[in-house]
């Protein structure tokens, strides 16, 4: 299944909105540890999914990240 970063930000006043958007939104990325820059002044957010397309992937977020997110196709590589 093809992988997909899941990239989102926000401002600075939208903190709480964007993390209270879960509650209430069937997903399998709450309640798991996210990669994010908030606490450091960054406010963005990123995850890694597995999902057919980046549509799907976009449905894993409630509407207010996924209106503001990107969906990237990923792979693994070796790094020589």
């Amino acid at each position: 299944m093809p992988r997909f970063l899941l990239h989102h930000s926000h401002e600075p006043h939208e903190c709480g909105v964007a993390f209270a958007a879960f509650r209430g939104h069937a997903s399998p990325l709450r309640h798991h540890a996210a990669l994010a820059s908030c606490a450091h002044g960054g406010h963005t957010i990123w995850w890694t999914v597995d999902a057919a397309g980046p549509e799907e992937a976009l449905g894993f977020l409630p509407y207010f990240l996924a209106e503001r997110a990107t969906a990237i196709r990923v792979d693994e590589v070796d790094i020589p």
